[in-house]
């Protein structure tokens, strides 16, 4: 049960307090119904408010529909991560290379060569990574928020998404490891 204080104005001592079957608690909150956050999950369908005013969930079917346009948008937050690091890595150009003799077995000397890599600011490449770091700062937060419904359908939505874009794309990822390196 839910309590809701939005009826309390000014030192009248009038508080309305309205139950909720759903987990939202709803109450007049000034000009027009507005709607406060819940604070502990529920699973329901009936007048779920998400990201936007006027974008209401009434029926399981739009709540299903919700549920996919989420699970998407999780995805697609897994697909930008991974894609921007091998757009990355395509994009890096060589800035140096450093060679120092090393020790070796039986008096010889080894050359280890490390690679420095880098990218240039003033570049199409690093115009489109910053673009793709916004988009992808942007869908993370808007997941948050839909998290933040305290939705189980919608969090389950999210997490699943993450789960399913991260078996997706993370495969590909590369991990590049120094063989000459001694502390791994």
């Amino acid at each position: 049960m839910g309590m809701d204080h939005s009826g309390h104005h000014g030192n009248t001592g009038a508080t309305t307090i309205i139950p909720s079957v759903t987990g939202h608690d709803h109450g007049n909150h000034g000009g027009g119904g507005g709607h406060s956050m819940a604070m502990t999950f529920y699973f329901g369908y009936n007048n779920v408010e998400l990201l936007f005013t006027g974008l209401v969930i009434n029926t399981a079917g739009e709540m299903v529909g919700a549920c996919v346009a989420v699970f998407l948008l999780a995805l697609l937050y897994e697909g930008l991560k991974i894609g921007r690091e091998a757009l990355l890595r395509r994009s890096q150009v060589n800035v140096r290379y450093n060679s120092m003799p090393v020790p070796g077995g039986e008096g010889t000397v080894l050359v280890e060569t490390h690679k420095t890599v880098g990218q240039r600011m003033l570049s199409a490449a690093h115009l489109v990574q910053t673009l793709l770091h916004v988009l992808q700062v942007s869908v993370s937060y808007l997941l948050m928020l839909v998290f933040m419904t305290y939705n189980g359908f919608l969090c389950i939505a999210v997490a699943i998404g993450a789960g399913a874009g991260y078996f997706l794309f993370s495969w590909r990822k590369a991990v590049v490891v120094d063989i000459t390196e001694h502390c791994h």
